[in-house]
């Protein structure tokens, strides 16, 4: 099977998101449930179906995985034909792939019952939360592994912050990148995070690599080119951090401005920090 490259597992057609949620038909399973996403030619898929064979396969490749690169992990998950670019399914694997990392380092957990756990608790996160809740699933998924390995509770005392705190450090670093949306890039942003807090507050290191090539780049549909800016126009500006996506080839040593873009809200540029610049879309 070949990854579908629309966004309609249906038709392969865009989705369309609605401002109010309609009552809508599943086109796999027949459930009717209230939903803000359709494709254009009025296709819709619950989140149930859509992330099913891709859950199955996260649960699967983890179970097996002996590697301590959570990195490496989604790279090799997302390459499942499964996996849609965007989707639910990201919502469990920033998680499994963190605790399963986090066993495979020295962390001492019952991974069977954490990935159960976080299958469960995944799949409660629903498709669009970034965008119609201001909270991404993929930084939602770094808390949910890091409330699940602690044990955490609505009782716990330290840990119950540094859950939140977890995915408080994944959502502000996805935040600044600015959208639309990306789940590959949301989803690879909350594992650096969270890696670093599982460092530095419980002791264990991950194999994290110096950077990141995201291979997935051109099945984003919504990647947009910016019109020219003019430095009138910056409003914020920051070191990026150790990512990259393959449309924009060597980020060492760049920066990420945030412009206002007449009648299209905020633009984001890359940028070399000797000001040539790489790449840009529009949020």
């Amino acid at each position: 099977m070949q990854r579908q490259k629309g966004a309609c597992l249906i038709c392969g057609e865009p989705l369309v998101y609605l401002k109010q949620a309609e009552m809508m038909k599943c086109s796999f399973c027949g459930k009717e449930e209230p939903s803000y996403a359709k494709c254009g030619a009025g296709h819709y898929v619950c989140d149930a179906c859509h992330a099913k064979r891709g859950i199955e396969s996260i649960m699967r490749y983890c179970a097996a995985a002996a590697g301590r690169d959570p990195i490496a992990m989604l790279t090799d998950m997302m390459n499942d034909p499964y996996i849609h670019m965007h989707g639910p399914e990201h919502h469990t694997m920033v998680g499994a792939a963190l605790m399963t990392a986090y066993r495979n380092a020295g962390g001492d957990i019952d991974l069977t019952a954490c990935l159960a756990e976080m299958k469960k608790r995944g799949a409660r996160c629903p498709g669009g939360s970034c965008g119609f809740w201001g909270c991404c699933g993929a930084a939602v998924s770094a808390g949910m592994c890091m409330s699940i390995i602690t044990g955490t509770t609505p009782l716990s005392g330290k840990t119950w912050g540094l859950a939140n705190i977890t995915t408080a450090r994944a959502l502000e670093a996805i935040g600044r990148i600015g959208g639309p949306r990306c789940c590959k890039r949301d989803s690879f942003t909350a594992v650096i995070e969270a890696a670093k807090l599982i460092k530095a507050e419980l002791g264990t290191a991950l194999d994290m690599p110096p950077r990141v090539t995201c291979a997935f780049s051109a099945e984003n549909k919504q990647w947009q080119k910016l019109p020219v800016f003019s430095g009138q126009n910056r409003i914020n500006e920051f070191v990026i951090s150790p990512f990259r996506c393959r449309r924009s080839e060597g980020l060492r040593g760049h920066k990420l401005m945030l412009y206002k873009v007449a009648g299209k809200g905020f633009g984001v540029v890359v940028a070399h920090l000797k000001g040539n610049v790489h790449n840009a879309c529009i949020g």
